[in-house]
């Protein structure tokens, strides 16, 4: 696996599981009947503190790890990390960014959609965040796709 399909897989792994964290707690928010902006800010909160952290932490891990199973199988002691990024990441990079916005702007037209509804303005703020986190797994997800392919 690449640096390029590492750093892929962790962004994907960490959104992943911070869309999960944000759908479920939302979810427990509607439930109790507290949709205040003081309990959906806070989740706001952690869910970019979240972010922040498990990407870092989880990258920073990820290359440490793969660099000590490198070494192990090699026995170099100072392996070859290939990070320099060509032509190829950069366009793949690109692709999987359009697929991200694309994503999030149809996102952010439904949560406006929402909100012309009658809906209270706290549901359109959720469903931007919501879509944000989607549309962040899917551009990785179309990255590590293209990557796979090769193209």
């Amino acid at each position: 696996m690449s640096f390029q399909e590492k750093n892929i897989a962790v962004s994907l792994g960490s959104f992943t599981l911070i869309l999960l964290i944000y759908v479920i707690r939302l979810l427990q928010i509607f439930q109790d009947g507290m949709l205040e902006p003081v309990s959906v800010f806070r989740l706001w909160g952690l869910i970019i503190v979240l972010s922040i952290i498990f990407t870092i932490i989880a990258s920073i891990l990820t290359h440490i790890i793969s660099t000590i199973i490198q070494v192990i199988k090699t026995g170099e002691q100072e392996p070859k990390i290939e990070d320099i990024k060509d032509e190829r990441d950069e366009l793949i990079d690109l692709k999987g960014t359009k697929i991200a916005y694309l994503i999030s702007s149809i996102g952010g037209f439904l949560a406006m959609l929402t909100f012309v509804i009658g809906q209270p303005p706290i549901i359109m703020f959720s469903l931007f965040i919501l879509f944000g986190l989607i549309a962040q797994i899917i551009g990785d997800l179309s990255r590590m796709i293209l990557y796979r392919k090769g193209i």
